[in-house]
């Protein structure tokens, strides 16, 4: 059974035979690889088919229209291709990147390390045994030679006191 095939599709096959050729060769001359080359093509005659009745008889400026679009194309292409981020593959430069610095957590270290010198002693010996080093409560009376009742009222107050060295120190949030 014959399908029947409407102007536009020989129009388009005709411009396929006759100017794939030259398309490709032109495009070729701007782009690297043969597929994108291709692919480029492919658009080149997708957007005169989605504007076939733009085209002039004349086989010159047919040619000339579609180089046009070609030109056009082409160079859609390349600002998409500048707008993309590049992949690095050079280990050497992937190394030099520097890394993301860490001045804020030195800062709020030095912060916190000036306000537990601000401490009395026994306060701070608290702070530093449950806090800094995990102990529970039994464990640091065992630690300090003091009762547990003892640890936890030092571990309170020690805490208030560390609050209001941080509000004079501005650092409270």
């Amino acid at each position: 059974m014959k399908r029947r095939v409407n102007p536009d599709e020989q129009l388009m096959t005709a411009l396929y035979t006759e100017h794939y050729a030259v398309l490709i060769n032109f495009v070729s001359r701007y782009v690297n690889d043969r597929h994108k080359a291709e692919d480029l093509v492919q658009e080149t005659l997708l957007r005169a088919w989605k504007h076939i009745d733009h085209l002039d008889p004349e086989p010159g400026r047919t040619r000339s229209y579609l180089l046009t679009i070609a030109r056009n194309v082409v160079t859609n292409a390349w600002r998409a291709e500048q707008r993309r981020p590049r992949l690095v593959a050079d280990e050497n430069a992937v190394n030099s990147v520097p890394s993301a610095d860490n001045v804020d957590q030195m800062v709020e270290g030095w912060l916190v390390a000036e306000a537990l010198e601000r401490l009395s002693p026994e306060h701070r010996a608290v702070i530093q045994a449950m806090y800094y080093e995990g102990q529970s409560v039994a464990d640091a009376a065992r630690k300090l030679s003091v009762p547990e009742g003892t640890v936890k009222s030092r571990a309170y107050y020690a805490v208030r006191a560390l609050r209001t060295v941080f509000e004079e120190m501005g650092m409270l949030r």
